[in-house]
């Protein structure tokens, strides 16, 4: 199967004053398919519904947005390669994040296999559909696995933090060093209450912090606080401010988490919000944010005139 991914078609370029924006984590699925989906569940009445390339496309036309990066949402390895074939279809999407399970015999040749398309990206290994980094990291197995992905200069997005996701992922940076490792949705963990476990969360933040190869990933900005999701910069401002004072305008990605962002709110207020906070802070810090941080985490694959 061939997949013509590398070349750049022509658009109508933005003006030169608006900064184009790479959402670096949306989902794909068609819940429509004849052998269903493992996520979202049935029951979810928000967001059971086909999330495509064009959908997202017609969904952000007139908000910057000119490039995604797919973040696989089931653990099913042949979904990895229906996304693959979704994704090349369509220019906007310029990279995916795939699921393998990293205790697999096989993960080596299943990496590679994936990896003959340009637009795979990396793997997402965490607190997600059983698996457990804070646990994997201690197997000789894993750590090999996810040398390998180091060493084809793939990137690993982690899922679901808490406080023993983000020791892992220190010991994970110590064991791999060259591993580019994205920490998503940081903005929307609520730091533990126990003095200690909040110590040593406060701990592995920092020392991620002094890992240059660690990206933070500013998603699911808008959620619930006291009860509510507050749709106004007030009630987040102090957790970015934290994030940004640790990680710094050179490591922070931007991603909509669409459409899980919208058990939440709509796209284009969570964006707005986003956008609110960094541009505060001028057009360098938000063009490294939007799109420029990106490239250094994923070596996304450019498709488009319109994509930076």
């Amino acid at each position: 199967m061939t997949h013509a991914v590398g070349a750049v078609t022509p658009a109508m370029a933005k003006p030169p004053e608006s900064i184009p924006i790479i959402d670096t984590h949306i989902h794909l699925f068609d819940p429509g398919r004849p052998q269903g989906v493992p996520w979202p569940p049935k029951d979810d009445k928000v967001i059971t519904r086909p999330a495509l390339p064009s959908v997202y496309r017609k969904l952000t036309d007139g908000l910057g947005i000119v490039g995604a990066i797919e973040v696989e949402c089931s653990p099913w390895f042949e979904d990895n390669l229906w996304v693959l074939d979704v994704a090349a279809k369509d220019s906007i999407m310029v990279g995916t994040i795939g699921n393998i399970d990293p205790t697999l015999a096989d993960f080596g040749s299943r990496l590679e296999q994936l990896h003959r398309n340009p637009l795979f990206r990396g793997i997402r290994y965490g607190n997600l559909w059983g698996w457990n980094l804070a646990d994997g990291i201690s197997r000789p197995q894993i750590v090999s696995n996810l040398k390998l992905v180091a060493d084809a200069g793939l990137t690993m997005d982690t899922a679901n933090p808490d406080a023993a996701l983000l020791a892992a992922a220190v010991r994970l940076s110590d064991k791999v060093p060259s591993l580019r490792i994205v920490i998503d949705h940081l903005p929307q963990y609520e730091l533990p209450q126990d003095t200690h476990t909040r110590a040593a969360v406060q701990a592995s933040l920092r020392e991620l912090g002094q890992r240059p190869r660690v990206y933070i990933k500013v998603s699911e900005v808008l959620h619930p606080v006291d009860g509510r999701v507050r749709m106004e910069l007030a009630p987040y401002r102090a957790r970015l401010d934290e994030i940004w004072e640790t990680y710094g305008p050179d490591r922070l990605v931007y991603g909509s988490d669409w459409p899980n962002s919208d058990h939440s709110a709509p796209l284009n207020q969570e964006l707005k919000v986003v956008r609110e906070y960094v541009e505060a802070r001028g057009r360098e810090a938000t063009e490294k944010l939007f799109w420029r941080n990106s490239v250094a985490a994923y070596r996304w694959i450019k498709r488009s005139s319109t994509q930076p």
